[in-house]
């Protein structure tokens, strides 16, 4: 398995995330669903969906996401769910030497940004250049976190993922 079936396995998935043990109680639950269009301005800003935000200052933990087919976007954690991908990487045993490569991985490609009074997040230069991020990004809900597109690496992505999606469904029956 390499390093992004790792990464893969190591990123919580919903149902083993709980919410209440990791996160304030007066923080509202998000569920990150739907897609949204926005624009980069010149600083390298963007707009995170309004419903995507608590109303509060809050972090998000952006990550060089390199796992899919279509190329390279951006992925986004809530502090909770970063929380519980370090906890995660932790528990891996130490003499295994994946542990130290994903952490040093994970750890360089992964920034904490701040949403700012206008409710945008200033993207690094190095993750807009891995992204390919120009002028527009494409957020993709995905119930628990969400990633930042670049809009030709999306429609690449939808098509290889509307490819599998009905045999995936079956996963949930």
């Amino acid at each position: 398995m390499g390093i992004a079936g790792i990464l893969w396995n190591l990123i919580p998935k919903n149902d083993t995330f709980d919410t209440q043990s990791t996160m304030p109680e007066t923080a509202p639950e998000i569920t990150y669903e739907s897609t949204y269009s926005q624009r980069l301005d010149e600083k390298r800003r963007v707009p995170v969906p309004h419903r995507w935000r608590s109303g509060k200052s809050e972090d998000f933990h952006l990550m060089i996401w390199p796992k899919h087919k279509a190329g390279t976007c951006l992925r986004v954690l809530a502090p909770g769910l970063m929380t519980k991908l370090r906890q995660k990487l932790d528990a891996l045993p130490d003499d295994n030497p994946k542990k130290g490569v994903l952490k040093r991985q994970i750890g360089s490609r992964t920034m904490t940004v701040t949403v700012d009074n206008a409710g945008r997040i200033t993207i690094p230069e190095d993750m807009i250049a891995a992204a390919d991020l120009k002028t527009d990004a494409v957020f993709v809900g995905m119930l628990d976190r969400f990633e930042i597109w670049n809009p030709a690496r999306h429609a690449q992505m939808q098509a290889l993922d509307n490819a599998v999606f009905t045999d995936a469904l079956e996963m949930m029956e």
